[in-house]
């Protein structure tokens, strides 16, 4: 099955452009893939022995300023309102809980990646509120609501097989190491998880592109750019910590579904756009880096 790994990706983008409708009705299963894929990942790791470290910090920080900032530019010199939001999404966005399965296929440490899995996702669940208040798109919704909307949506896909991974390691160890067996399987979860993601945005632009062509060709370019930039600066920051292949990987893969969720909730639906786009961008670039590391 080795062989055929660095197809699954691209063909699971060209099956989400061609059945975007059904993946858009079958977009519910996404939240239990990805909880699946965390438990696989979590339980091939010692919970127990996870600590932040200076690479997460610096991450974290380029995340909050880079997006702001982003966001300010843009609207200091003129720029489109829902342009500035798919660009303040896009760098906001928390790491992809699949980034894992990827990194490690990459040679990337896994505890390293799982620490700021956990992090950078708590990190987005209290700062993107404070954010969102702030550009008040919803001015009904009180900053309360907003952040106990964000950590129900982040709890039951990320802390629930968190804690049911530690309970594993600490009362059932040869149950954890049973399901850690086949953490590989993660990687076809994740396959699936993008396929009806990627769906479901595509089917949300032909039903509200109409007339906001500009506006997805703007966002459109932009994630481009901002996928380079986010995979380099990743990269440049990891490699001074000895981790470049998860710095890039940490800062340029992004959870798409959860960042078009958040765009839905908190901001112009239409900015989600540019995470649809980063979604294929960011896909295209890791069957890239993996079929080469499987040339090598």
């Amino acid at each position: 099955m080795q062989r055929f790994r660095p197809y699954v990706l691209p063909v699971a983008i060209l099956l989400g452009l061609l059945l975007h409708r059904w993946c858009a009705a079958l977009s519910f299963l996404v939240p239990f893939i990805i909880f699946t894929i965390l438990l696989l990942t979590f339980t091939a790791v010692d919970l127990r022995r996870l600590k932040m470290k200076i690479l997460d910090v610096w991450l974290m920080l380029f995340q909050v300023v880079v997006s702001i900032g982003c966001y300010l530019l843009i609207r200091l010199f003129g720029g489109n309102e829902t342009i500035a939001e798919g660009v303040l999404i896009g760098v906001l966005c928390p790491v992809a809980s699949s980034v894992a399965v990827i990194s490690c296929l990459l040679g990337a440490n896994r505890a390293t990646v799982t620490t700021y899995t956990i992090a950078g996702n708590l990190m987005v669940a209290l700062v993107a509120p404070v954010v969102f208040s702030l550009i008040g798109h919803h001015p009904e919704m009180s900053l309360w609501q907003s952040f106990l909307l964000m950590f129900t949506k982040i709890g039951s896909t990320l802390a629930l097989p968190f804690f049911l991974a530690l309970a594993l390691q600490l009362w059932l160890p040869k149950a954890n190491a049973f399901i850690a067996r086949y953490n590989i399987l993660g990687f076809y979860l994740w396959a699936t998880a993008l396929l009806l993601t990627l769906g479901q945005t595509i089917d949300f632009i032909f039903l509200h592109g109409q007339g906001n062509w500009a506006n997805i060709a703007w966002l459109g370019g932009l994630s481009l750019l901002f996928c380079v930039v986010q995979f380099g600066c990743g990269r440049l920051i990891g490699r001074r910590y000895g981790n470049h292949i998860g710095g890039g990987q940490l800062l340029g893969q992004k959870n798409s579904a959860f960042g078009i969720w958040m765009a839905n909730t908190f901001l112009n639906p239409l900015a989600s756009v540019f995470l649809a786009f980063y979604s294929i961008y960011q896909n295209v670039f890791n069957a890239y880096q993996m079929a080469k590391t499987k040339k090598k």
